[in-house]
Formats: C-alpha cells, sequence, structure tokens
C-alpha cells in the first residue's frame, strides 16, 4: 500500500519521527469492474439478514428524526426494508412533534441549531419510547430502536419488553472497549445476553474495532464516521475515512472472524451514499447492507417536511451537523424501486443494484461483494464534458 511520510519536529534537534499516511479512498474515487458473464437483474436476490430476521432489500432507515417517525418505519418495513427510531429524539420527547418538524424546516439557517438545542432539551418520556415501538409493532413489520451507548442500558429493556426487535447502539465512534469515570460502563456481551434481541453497534471504521464488537457478540456493524450530508464530525473533529476504504477494513474483520467462528455478521455502510451507484459500490467494498438518511428525507413519507438534521446537531455543547434542505420531490417506493424518469440515481435504487449485480454475474449480495473495485478517479468525469458543463 502507498503510504506518504510526514517529518515531525525537524528544527528542535530531536531525531524526527515519521508518520505513514495510507491513501483511502470515497465512493467517488472507484468503479465497479464488470464480470465475464451476466446475469438477468430479475434472478437476483438481494435480501440480507440481521440474526433471526430476514430483509427483501439490503436498505435501512437511518435513526434521523426528520426520515423515520412510526408510520416511515411501518412503511418501509411493508417495501421490505427496515428503519431505525431513534430513542433520544424528538419523537420520544413530545407526544406530538408535529409543529416542532415544521419549525425546524422553516427556520432560519442563523437560528436552527439554537432552535434545536432548545426543543431537544427537553427530557425523555420513557412511556414515549413504549409507546413509539408499540405503534410500529401494530403495523406487523419488524421494529428497530437506537440510542448512544450513554442510555442504552436504561432505554433498551423498556423498547424490548414494548416489543422491540433490534436494538441499536449507536454514536460518533463506539468500540468494545471504553475508559471512563464510570464504576461499570456498558459491557455490550451483557447487555446482548441480557436483552435476548439483536444488537447492532456502531459507528466504526477499522479491522481492530470491528472485530473486537464482532467478538463481544454484536449482530450487525455500522460503518462510518463522518460522510453522511448532515454530519460536520469531519470538520468539527477532524475524525473519519472515507466510506469505500472504511467498509472494506470492517468487512475483512467480518470475513475473517466469520472464518473462524462460522458466525456470519453483517456490515452495514452508514452515511456517504448519495446514489444508486454509491449504493452498489458499498456492496461490492464488502457491505451487507446500507443505512440511508437524505435520500429518504425528500420524500413525502418523511416527517421532516423536506428537511434533516443529524443526532449530534441539537449537542449542547458541541453540535456536529447541520439542518439541510433537500425538498420533497419523492416518494419513499419511487426511490426504492422507481418507476423513475430520473437518470441521476436518486430513484429506483433496487432496480439499479439487480442491474450491476447482473453486468458482474452476481446472484446475491455477497457473490456481489467479490466483485472487482478499482481506483478510477476519472470514473464521474471521463468524457462528461457535456453533463459536466450542464448541457444536457
Amino acid at each position: 500500500m502507498n503510504t506518504l511520510e510526514v517529518s515531525r519536529r525537524p528544527d528542535t534537534g530531536i531525531p524526527a519521527t515519521a508518520k505513514a499516511m495510507r491513501h483511502a479512498y470515497g465512493f467517488d474515487d472507484v468503479a465497479i469492474v464488470p464480470g465475464s458473464y451476466t446475469v438477468n437483474p430479475e434472478l437476483t436476490d438481494v435480501s440480507f439478514t440481521i440474526g433471526e430476521f430476514k430483509f427483501d432489500i439490503p436498505v435501512i432507515a437511518a435513526a434521523l428524526d426528520a426520515v423515520v417517525d412510526p408510520g416511515f418505519a411501518g412503511k418501509i418495513g411493508r417495501l421490505g426494508g427496515l428503519a431505525v427510531l431513534n430513542l433520544e429524539g424528538i419523537h420520544t420527547r413530545y407526544a406530538d412533534p408535529a409543529s416542532l418538524l415544521v419549525e425546524f424546516a422553516a427556520a432560519d439557517k442563523s437560528k436552527v441549531t439554537a432552535l434545536l438545542q432548545d426543543a431537544y432539551s427537553q427530557p425523555i418520556q420513557v412511556e414515549l419510547i413504549a409507546e413509539r415501538v408499540r405503534q410500529i409493532k401494530a403495523q406487523g413489520v419488524t421494529v428497530a430502536v437506537s440510542c448512544t451507548p450513554a442510555n442504552a442500558k436504561k432505554f433498551a429493556p423498556v423498547a424490548v419488553e414494548a416489543g422491540c426487535d433490534i436494538f441499536v447502539v449507536a454514536s460518533t465512534v463506539t468500540t468494545a472497549r471504553h475508559v471512563s469515570r464510570s464504576l461499570e460502563g456498558l459491557r455490550f456481551e451483557r447487555l446482548i445476553s441480557d436483552l435476548g434481541v439483536p444488537v447492532v453497534v456502531g459507528n466504526t471504521v477499522g479491522y481492530s474495532a470491528t472485530r473486537e464488537l464482532l467478538e463481544c457478540g454484536v449482530s450487525g456493524v455500522l460503518v462510518g464516521v463522518g460522510p453522511g450530508a448532515i454530519c460536520t464530525s469531519r470538520e468539527v473533529l477532524g475524525i473519519g475515512v472515507p466510506q469505500v476504504t472504511a467498509t472494506i477494513q470492517c468487512a475483512a474483520a467480518r470475513d475473517d472472524f466469520f472464518h473462524e467462528t462460522g458466525k456470519y455478521v453483517p456490515i452495514i455502510t452508514d452515511g456517504g451514499i448519495q446514489k444508486s451507484g454509491d449504493l452498489c459500490k458499498a456492496i461490492v467494498a464488502g457491505a451487507d447492507a446500507v443505512m440511508l438518511g437524505t435520500l429518504f428525507a425528500g420524500t413525502e413519507e418523511a416527517p421532516g417536511r423536506g428537511a434533516s438534521w443529524g443526532m449530534a446537531t441539537p449537542h449542547a455543547e458541541l453540535p456536529r451537523g447541520s439542518r439541510i434542505t433537500v425538498g420533497i420531490s419523492s416518494t419513499l417506493e419511487r426511490v426504492l424501486f422507481g418507476p423513475t424518469h430520473r437518470n441521476d440515481g436518486t430513484e429506483n435504487l433496487i432496480g439499479a443494484l439487480r442491474t450491476a449485480m447482473g453486468m458482474c454475474g452476481a446472484q446475491t449480495l455477497r457473490e456481489f461483494q467479490d466483485a472487482e473495485l478499482m481506483i478510477a478517479p476519472a470514473i464521474k468525469t471521463e468524457g462528461k464534458a457535456y453533463q459536466l458543463a450542464g448541457l444536457t
């Protein structure tokens, strides 16, 4: 692997040390290489599993308040996917957050962060956690909810007792080992044993951290630090790894763990996916599913009225996210399955995935993971002079 060495402390008289920097790649840096034979798209199987739960499509709606409420969760569940409801968001702080969601969408850019911080300062209502879970459960779909590690031991039992099927523990960076002042921090092995439901954990970007989470018994790993359209963690903290490289590294940990234990745990690329081509590249990089936010925020079913913001946007001390306005321009079904008149990859994601799989001779997602990825920085610009000039 190519490295770049950077000398440190060159003028102090102390012998310099060198830090080696690796190259890392995002979706725009790579291309999928077609296979030596092809398959009809209708013969492809795009399903994946979390624990004992099987989903017809490898798409999960992110735990964003502007994207997932009980109604949205029911809709995507009936379409074959999964939605994750944020237990620390607006839907568990207010019995009816509709007016606040309108206010968030309409607020001036200079004032919206303070508005969000004020709204999210209200306490989480435990009874609303149970109520939201029951509302999703009543629609006959798999129920997934999430919270940060700090609240997992408190909220997870409430959610599971109410009927939660999959519990997600997520923060900007989550590891199996964590140093804090707490007498006993969150231990994933114990949480998983106590809950008795699949536990998905994130986010991470590296081999070692992923491997340690897998050894704790998690049922899925979320991959991605800072790539989302609404996230500013990379700007605020300087932390992150481009998604293709991050997914490859985490998938390698999954594969080694599988070969050694026989247990296959899905890797879920979370963030940075703007078009169907990015989704396809995520799978080839090793993902078993993707988590989407902004693409769903612009649907009629999303509660955010065409706006979206991150889970860390309302953080009281260090906000790490922005409210973006995408507008309402589609429906959930069109984004997933079409039909569409768009040629930019923002609708019929599953149709595009099946077509790409067919071109690589892959009938399953795991076969598609074996397709070749090539470093190709010109993949989006080569021969595209008219498109780049807006002459379309």
